[in-house]
């Protein structure tokens, strides 16, 4: 059983950056590959970035790429998603996922999730 806690979200003007944190509860975090996803009113959840077991490898969506980075601290039980030059587009409830094993990039695919938190990016 893994628990997720995310912080971090908050108010942003249009080019601001926030850091997202997901704190993880268990032993055995580093077995677990970690994503983020977005769900905006109205809208699916959606796909936002992945990081592998080790953090040697990351993947991203194309809306984001270049903008975001994910990393993780598998001695702190813990994934950051660093956001940079915010866009207005950006603005969503955002979650933190995990799932045992390799990486995917499908909500369905993933085990255990946090409550989400709120980033809103004013234009």
């Amino acid at each position: 059983q893994v628990q997720l806690v995310e912080s971090g979200g908050g108010l942003v003007q249009t080019g601001g950056s926030l850091r997202l944190s997901c704190a993880a509860s268990g032993r055995t975090f580093s077995s677990y590959a970690m994503a983020w996803f977005r769900q905006a009113p109205g809208k699916e959840r959606e796909f936002v970035a992945a990081i592998s077991t080790t953090g040697g490898s990351t993947y991203y969506t194309d809306s984001v790429r270049g903008r975001f980075a994910i990393s993780r601290d598998n001695a702190k039980n813990t994934v950051y998603l660093q956001m940079n030059s915010l866009k207005p587009e950006d603005t969503a409830v955002y979650y933190c996922s995990a799932r045992y094993g390799s990486t995917r990039s499908t909500p369905s695919q993933y085990d255990y999730w946090g409550q989400g938190t709120q980033v809103t990016v004013s234009s």
